[in-house]
């Protein structure tokens, strides 16, 4: 999915409640030349029956970024709950009734020309409508040439900005292939990850995942899911390197994430995962993930934070900026 944004859509930045189109860093701002950011991704999905927007796991998302922020020496002061805060109230302001996705960004924001950092420092939250962010039919996915950074080069798990352009070189190869998603192998040739995703494969009853030391990120998402299939459908989890040919010989493939949910890929480099249809499994995990993230779940209610509970004007001040001119 594109999701082009609304310049007039409500944003946090410079520590104010401000339009998009206001929201603007210099030409020479570190980050821009040399990927000094860190970002995030928090999903929010609107409930049409309790008229609710619900923030999935915000605090648990905020404390990552700004952990990750650390590994740049990009300092936040905002706790997460802070943030969380922030956030709510940018759902509030934009009167959000739909499905959002946040992206808080951290970056090195002095403005000048060398590698070589300092202590200025900022952040932004943008909030905006995002549907599904790939095909819900079944994936293809393709294993790429790209290998997936090492731990010892850009951190896989920072959500380090520049570390991207390693998902980007291997998106834009799958989709020129007419792939739907790449998947990455790390320098020991086993599967890592999709190009912005956690993978998950059924094999013989049990579900099985890459290790956090595989280089990949350690994903909310994934830890959700783990935590569903273990509880609520009595799967075996096992951590442990993938091997590609594994792939084409499980019984079903699937991709976790923020942004994707939990996506099914039927086929991998032009051979059929299992029968080639979204598995029992994956069927299941993500019926259950897609119940708890909109707050139909009340074992898991603890995940999800009501974005449009009302703020007192003293409430307001305390996350940061008060009234904007566009109001509440």
């Amino acid at each position: 999915m594109k999701a082009e944004a609304d310049q007039n859509l409500i944003v946090y930045f410079g520590g104010k409640y401000v339009p998009l189109h206001e929201a603007r860093v210099g030409i020479l701002t570190h980050a821009l030349h040399y990927g000094t950011g860190v970002f995030e991704g928090i999903r929010g999905y609107w409930n049409e029956g309790e008229q609710q927007l619900f923030l999935v796991r915000p605090v648990e998302h905020y404390e990552r970024w700004k952990q990750n922020c650390g590994i740049l020496r990009i300092g936040v002061a905002e706790s997460a709950e802070q943030l969380s805060e922030i956030t709510a109230e940018l759902a509030r302001r934009n009167g959000f009734r739909t499905d959002i996705y946040v992206r808080p960004l951290a970056y090195k924001s002095a403005e000048r020309v060398g590698v070589r950092t300092d202590d200025k420092d900022a952040f932004a939250v943008v909030a905006l409508p995002f549907g599904a962010y790939l095909p819900d039919k079944g994936l293809h996915a393709g294993v790429s040439s790209w290998r997936r950074l090492e731990d010892n080069a850009i951190p896989a798990r920072g959500k380090i900005c520049g570390a991207y352009v390693n998902s980007v070189l291997a998106s834009d190869d799958a989709r020129q292939a007419g792939f739907d998603e790449a998947l990455l192998l790390n320098e020991n040739g086993q599967v890592a990850e999709g190009a912005t995703c956690n993978i998950f494969m059924v094999r013989k009853g049990k579900l099985i995942t890459p290790s956090v030391t595989e280089n990949v990120l350690e994903g909310i998402t994934r830890d959700s899911v783990m935590e569903l299939a273990r509880r609520e459908l009595g799967v075996e989890i096992t951590e442990r390197a993938i091997d590609r040919s594994e792939l084409y010989v499980c019984d079903e493939l699937f991709l976790t994430g923020t942004a994707v949910g939990v996506s099914a890929v039927v086929r991998v480099d032009h051979r059929q995962v299992g029968d080639g249809e979204i598995g029992a499994v994956t069927r299941e995990v993500r019926r259950l993930y897609f119940e708890a993230v909109h707050g139909k779940l009340p074992a898991y209610r603890k995940w999800v934070v009501p974005a449009l509970a009302a703020r007192t004007e003293a409430e307001l001040q305390a996350v940061g900026g008060g009234e904007t001119a566009q109001g509440r």
